[in-house]
């Protein structure tokens, strides 16, 4: 921390001058147990980042979300009794989802952070920021939790942006190793998301192919780009930097949201991808360089990463790149073969992504 405590995020958020980390203590006391995803996690990041000095983040309070934010995206039936069950002292919602008696507070803090990170990036009050807060969210769907999930944070988050902030486009880019099927299933019919998904396939929850573009009006706009077990840095980076780049600059988001997990990290043990820190940072250069180039904000909000030291290496090397004084230069060669096979497959919705197999094959 870089004063005595963290400033409190209240109603719209007071300006700050530095980037922002978005946290609450009430992340620790969503007690899941003896479970990949644990309040451990918190406690190994901000102590990744204390011994980096925070690099040079300002720490935010995350305030509670309001009801009418959570709403936009779940019923009110599921949130009463995601609350309810927490009150009542919490239980399993099926094998992987657990709520306990601080899981309520914690999940309201959890969207309350990634909305009360948007509106600091809106108003202009940080240059960046992330909200670090469990538990996390891509897999909610509006009206089930699963997957360690209970709200969908970046969702509320991107849905605050268009109905509240008046946005019309919005680019999420989740790079969790696992598909963020939530997230698709609230905007898979909504050209004002374009929704990113890079992930294992095959690999839980079973959804993300590529061949689902979205639906209706959100046609094109869903972008899944699935890679086999083992795929490292170059996979990873390349269909930042050559597909969803080109979208981007084609797309225009007025904001980036960044639904960042670090389980595709090679150290994870909940599945097989290869990327490590380096990749990590590449890709959060490159969406960095697109998001500069349209005017747009960018934010990060946590989801997955299970192995401690991997997880906070992984963050901490993605915050320093997008609180970097410059932009990182643009990376040298040619395009992944996956990235090449992506963009032939959605260029009828994105033309300008034939440019990536004419340089491949230059």
């Amino acid at each position: 921390m870089r004063s005595g405590s963290a400033k409190r995020a209240k109603g719209r958020v007071r300006s700050v001058a530095a980037p922002v980390y978005l946290s609450h203590p009430a992340s620790l006391e969503h007690d899941t147990g003896a479970h990949p995803e644990r309040a451990a996690r918190i406690v190994a990041i901000e102590e990744e980042l204390g011994a980096r000095g925070w690099l040079g983040y300002e720490r935010v309070e995350a305030p509670r979300v309001a009801r009418s934010e959570l709403e936009a995206i779940h019923p009110a039936r599921y949130i009463t009794g995601i609350r309810e069950l927490s009150e009542a002292g919490g239980g399993p919602i099926d094998l992987d989802t657990v709520v306990s008696p601080g899981s309520w507070e914690a999940a309201q803090r959890a969207a309350g952070g990634a909305v009360a990170l948007v509106d600091l990036l809106l108003d202009g009050s940080a240059p960046t920021g992330a909200a670090v807060l469990r538990p996390p969210g891509h897999h909610a769907e509006p009206e089930r939790a699963m997957g360690f999930c209970l709200f969908n944070n970046v969702a509320v988050a991107a849905q605050h942006a268009l109905s509240v902030r008046g946005l019309s486009r919005v680019l999420v880019l989740d790079w969790d190793v696992h598909h963020g099927n939530g997230t698709e299933a609230a905007f898979r019919s909504s050209s004002q998301v374009a929704f990113v998904s890079i992930h294992e396939w095959p690999l839980y929850p079973g959804t993300g192919p590529a061949s689902d573009v979205g639906a209706g009006e959100g046609e094109g706009y869903t972008l899944n780009l699935p890679v086999p077990a083992g795929s490292g840095d170059a996979a990873f980076v390349s269909l930042v930097a050559d597909v969803v780049a080109p979208v981007a600059r084609a797309y225009r988001p007025e904001l980036v949201l960044l639904s960042a997990g670090f389980d595709a990290h090679v150290d994870d043990p909940l599945a097989t991808c290869t990327v490590t820190e380096a990749g990590f940072a590449a890709m959060a250069g490159a969406a960095r360089r697109f998001a500069t180039e349209v005017g747009a904000p960018v934010g990060l909000v946590l989801e997955g990463g299970y192995a401690l030291g991997a997880l906070a290496r992984s963050l901490a090397a993605t915050l320093e790149v997008l609180a970097a004084p410059e932009v990182p230069a643009v990376a040298e060669g040619a395009p992944d073969p996956l990235a090449v096979e992506a963009a032939s497959r959605l260029s009828p919705w994105w033309p300008g992504l034939g440019a990536a197999a004419t340089r491949s094959a230059s």
